[in-house]
């Protein structure tokens, strides 16, 4: 395929992506609210946030790493989806994945989360550093259950190919993942409950408690790219299990209906379980999960 009409179709996909992202946010923060008895928010307002958020400009002066915070976010949710197969078997929504792509995805999820510590140890609040400690103890804690997890279907599948991975899923559902190898299949959801960034997962931002964090230290267009990264990262993760544990999707309908139930999933838990600490949150990924991934890859080591 011509790479005019490739990069073209790319930039497609990531407008569907970004604008599913926003409307799926919508939808289940208006299920969490009517859980909790309230009427939430109505289903357009994160394009009003986000067209409201680029239009404001700030005299604000930090230094030059804090306002580099939210490219590095953006480039990890975007550098996810560029080499994350979106459809499996189309060429046009392939994007530029390759082999042991699966590598460069981990790497891009790791990516955003220490631009962010850079940008809050920039920024000058004092308690900056409490926060930086607090997301990479507990971001740490959540890779490691999950690479166990993708290094049992590395193994089982002999890959690190996103294709060639959802390609032996195909033809069924009991070919999918989670059902041939449901150890690791459980160790990454377990896990996808912390790379979601739900509740009870959630305290490094604690949007009902902390009045402080990226969401008001941040403003105008910076934090609209913060937003833009958030829904964009939300979708491309629910993809990255969708590939990994559920066949993959090969149309937009599959993918959107998959990735919702993924999404929907995480935040089930977040509304029944109330918010860890950060130690319990860390002390729990070593235990269950962790015991669950080193389990996987013992059984397809033999």
């Amino acid at each position: 395929m011509n790479i005019y009409v490739k990069l073209a179709y790319t930039l497609l996909g990531f407008f569907l992506v970004l604008n599913w992202g926003l409307l799926m946010s919508a939808t289940l923060r208006k299920i969490v609210a009517r859980v909790a008895g309230r009427h939430g928010i109505p289903f357009y307002q994160p394009w009003i946030d986000l067209l409201k958020n680029i239009g404001v400009r700030t005299t604000l002066s930090h230094g030059f790493m804090f306002y580099l915070g939210p490219v590095f976010r953006f480039t990890g949710a975007v550098g996810m989806f560029l080499f994350m197969p979106a459809l499996f078997g189309s060429d046009m929504w392939s994007n530029f994945s390759f082999e042991g792509d699966i590598v460069l995805i981990l790497y891009f999820q790791l990516f955003g989360m220490l631009g962010m510590a850079i940008g809050a140890g920039e920024g000058g609040h004092p308690h900056s550093a409490i926060g930086i400690a607090r997301g990479l103890a507990q971001h740490a804690a959540i890779e490691i259950p999950m690479t166990l997890g993708i290094i049992s279907l590395a193994i089982q599948y002999h890959t690190l190919s996103f294709t060639d991975i959802v390609a032996a899923q195909q033809g069924g559902i009991a070919n999918w993942t989670i059902f041939t190898n449901p150890i690791a299949g459980v160790t990454l959801l377990l896990a996808a409950l912390g790379a979601m960034g739900h509740s009870p997962f959630n305290l490094v931002k604690a949007p009902n408690e902390i009045p402080i964090g990226p969401p008001t230290e941040y403003h105008g267009t910076y934090l609209g790219v913060l937003m833009s990264s958030g829904v964009v990262l939300h979708v491309m993760e629910a993809a990255l299990f969708m590939n990994l544990l559920f066949g993959g999707a090969t149309n937009w309908v599959e993918f959107i209906i998959k990735t919702f139930l993924i999404n929907f999933y995480s935040v089930f838990v977040g509304v029944v379980f109330p918010r860890f600490k950060i130690e319990q949150s860390v002390v729990w990924f070593f235990k269950v999960p962790m015991a669950l991934g080193i389990l996987a890859i013992l059984i397809y080591s033999f």
